[in-house]
């Protein structure tokens, strides 16, 4: 038993290590980690990593207000003498929140939902299910986004639902496309033929098939979920003041362009690295899954 546990654990630790060193031989890939895992310890550790932690919240300081970048101050003050810097270590922690939130609510039920019409693909269940995606998809994601959120209380738990909402579609029609090309397969059909009932041959024979593009499309869609997260919170529709949010911060910033620079180009700077990181990881982990398909 521990013969079989210890042999197990050396596979999984000797194929990391192969995908550690696939993933490493594109630096780009490797800079975009770094900004993840930069942001993401800043997210977590801002009250101890931030000059000023009180500043994130509701806090005033009109002696200090509207200063430009400084040793004090590394990214200046905003209208109120808020630390800018302090704001954007705990504005990343709403960024990150709204894209985890927003997928571990969609790929789910998207995936269940793509599979199904898949593997049942020309039945009324695959005209049922991709018909409803079919909607959804032909309402482009932000303008989508925009109207749900316009009935709604802006909050930052109201734009999450309203990008879940949105988002689940593209999930059901990148596990359609593959599900109805694997239940050709030999290997499902020597499922269905051993009697496997259909629930196995969904999420054991099929869906495993599906993970790698699955788990590419995730590390994407972070960024585009942070970026449309966002532009709510631009509007007005996301997050609401004193709440750090990046979109926020920006907008609040454009109204003392140019003069007050460092107001909005700070946050969206942290903005465009988070959304950059994750982009160039998807790509990395596209091009490792693309090498192990190989």
């Amino acid at each position: 038993m521990n013969y079989s546990r210890n042999t197990l654990l050396k596979r999984r630790a000797e194929g990391f290590k192969k995908g550690w060193y696939k993933f490493s031989r594109n630096p780009v890939s490797v800079l975009g980690l770094f900004f993840v895992l930069t942001v993401s310890f800043l997210a977590i550790f801002a009250p101890y990593v931030s000059p000023y932690p009180t500043h994130a919240s509701r806090f005033v300081n009109f002696a200090e207000a509207g200063q430009p970048p400084s040793l004090k101050h590394l990214f200046g003050t905003d209208v109120f003498g808020r630390d800018i810097l302090s704001r954007v270590f705990f504005g990343f922690r709403y960024s990150l929140m709204m894209g985890v939130v927003v997928l571990s609510l969609v790929v789910i039920p998207g995936v269940v939902l793509g599979l199904v019409a898949g593997y049942y693909r020309g039945t009324w269940i695959d005209t049922v299910i991709m018909r409803t995606t079919d909607i959804f998809l032909a309402v482009p994601p932000l303008i989508l986004a925009l109207a749900i959120c316009s009935v709604l209380t802006p909050s930052v738990f109201n734009a999450m639902m309203a990008v879940s909402l949105m988002w689940w579609p593209w999930y059901t029609r990148l596990v359609y496309g593959l599900s109805s090309s694997l239940r050709t397969e030999f290997f499902v059909q020597a499922a269905e033929v051993t009697g496997a009932s259909r629930s196995h041959i969904l999420f054991r024979e099929i869906l495993p098939n599906c993970v790698s593009s699955i788990f590419t499309k995730m590390s994407l869609d972070m960024g585009w979920v942070i970026l449309i997260g966002s532009a709510l919170s631009f509007v007005g529709l996301g997050a609401q003041p004193p709440i750090p949010d990046l979109g926020t911060m920006v907008a609040d910033g454009a109204k003392y362009l140019p003069d007050q620079w460092w107001i909005t180009i700070f946050p969206a700077f942290a903005i465009m690295i988070t959304v950059l990181g994750f982009n160039l990881i998807g790509d990395g982990f596209r091009d490792l899954f693309a090498l192990e398909e190989v």
